[in-house]
């Protein structure tokens, strides 16, 4: 895990941890570690083991990817494949020339990997 990544899950627990309205020794008495550990992992000094990542989780009642800085879902999910390959299926040619299959599959394969990777 980078800096980065274990300063946002330090900053996650802090803000879950405050909405609770607890301090760190008491989030530290709830999941039977130290008050140093809970100050550690906050600050982004160490991170927690996945046990007790998942307890955390379970706890806040959010997901693992969450307190990691990972989104729910990938943005692939809104991509319309179907309307993609009809798009495909319907082209006929480019700039005069005609599309076969194997041009169609190729800017499909394009086209999907453009749209699972666009932010």
């Amino acid at each position: 895990m980078t800096a980065k990544d274990a300063g946002l899950l330090g900053l996650r627990i802090k803000e879950l941890r405050k909405e609770r309205g607890l301090r760190q020794s008491e989030l530290a008495t709830t999941l039977h570690v130290s008050q140093q550990a809970v100050g550690s992992w906050e600050t982004g000094r160490t991170v927690p083991g996945a046990d007790t990542l998942n307890v955390l989780a379970d706890y806040f009642n959010v997901t693992t990817d969450y307190l990691l800085g990972r989104p729910e879902k990938k943005d692939d999910d809104k991509v319309d494949y179907v309307a993609l390959d009809k798009v495909l299926d319907n082209a006929r040619s480019f700039d005069g020339e005609p599309m076969d299959e194997h041009d169609r599959e190729i800017l499909r394969g394009i086209l999907k990997g453009y749209f699972t990777t666009k932010k």
